[in-house]
């Protein structure tokens, strides 16, 4: 296991040397290694065993940090920066070269965002350079969003983990290029569009890809736990077999044992959804249950990215 805890200067010292730091943002839980440094992001791809045509993001401290590594910033661009930042938003921009192409798989551009976590924040500041953060999982599993989690998973195969306390969001950051200059959602996360659109005017949204995806988390199967895990449109009514779990909104099944149910949000509250998405899915896969059985929440708001999430989830069980 990994040792835990809240030193900047060890975090410091190890990411200086080429190691690598769980960190935590208000998202997830990254895994961190030095931007700069071709063998550490090449080590972060190896531990994850993270395909390497699937670009990372750089997480800096400031806007200015953002600005020295691209080439060009637009205006709405800056506009999201200067409202959004610190805070669950990738902007995806024109690269400088002084960032590595193995961060970007070769693409010309690089998503770049600020984290809200103090830890993290205090650590940026502190380095010369900026962080490459994917989550700090095993590819294509559970967001991590407790230092427990990451331990849970890579313990053994990395340096230290940053311990920042649970992760707020709970989603990762919502990513926003700007091809012929139209702001354009890369990846749906913890920024919700309606907010987004506020400031930019209408967004289109990427589609997802299955193979050289333009930024990061655009892979169509993505987030899944071990189990078999499938979507129903109608859960509630389609209770066959008890030896199931079920991942619910806001209502339990009387039906099915409580402890084979997780509730998103009582409350009805998309943020509290979120921030309990991937802790009960990881709760609900450690469970002995045959198969995890999902219900999509109202698409409004960060349900939009819920089940976003949801659906990348259950997409190598159902296709």
């Amino acid at each position: 296991m990994a040792i835990t805890g809240t030193d900047i200067k060890y975090a410091c010292k190890i990411l200086s040397e080429g190691g690598l730091v769980a960190i935590p943002t208000e998202t997830v839980y990254g895994l961190a290694g030095n931007a700069l440094n071709p063998e550490a992001v090449a080590r972060i791809f190896e531990v994850k065993n993270r395909p390497s045509f699937d670009p990372l993001i750089v997480h800096v401290s400031n806007v200015q940090e953002a600005r020295r590594y691209s080439t060009e910033f637009p205006e709405k661009a800056e506009l999201l920066a200067s409202h959004f930042w610190p805070g669950p938003l990738t902007l995806l921009l024109p690269k400088n070269p002084e960032i590595p192409d193995i961060v970007t798989s070769g693409m010309p551009d690089v998503a770049i965002r600020v984290p809200d976590n103090k830890l993290t924040l205090e650590l940026l500041t502190a380095l010369p350079f900026p962080l490459v953060a994917p989550s700090a999982n095993p590819f294509g599993y559970i967001s991590p969003t407790t230092a427990q989690h990451v331990n849970d998973q890579l313990g053994d195969k990395i340096d230290y983990i940053l311990d920042g306390g649970a992760a707020r969001v709970g989603l990762e950051s919502t990513i926003v290029g700007f091809p012929a200059n139209q702001p354009t959602i890369y990846r749906l996360g913890g920024l919700s569009v309606d907010e987004i659109e506020k400031l930019t005017g209408h967004l289109e949204i990427m589609p997802h890809s299955s193979s050289n995806p333009k930024a990061p988390g655009m892979l169509k199967s993505h987030y899944a736990p071990a189990k078999p895990f499938r979507l129903e449109s109608a859960v509630k009514d389609n209770v066959t077999d008890g030896n199931n779990g079920y991942l619910l909104f806001c209502d339990s099944i009387g039906s099915v044992p409580i402890e084979n149910q997780r509730i998103l949000a009582p409350d009805g509250n998309m943020k509290t959804a979120a921030k309990n998405l991937f802790k009960y899915m990881r709760e609900l896969d450690a469970l002995n249950v045959a198969q995890i059985i999902a219900e999509l929440v109202p698409d409004e708001g960060l349900g939009r990215a819920i089940n976003d999430r949801l659906r990348r989830a259950a997409s190598d069980s159902q296709d």
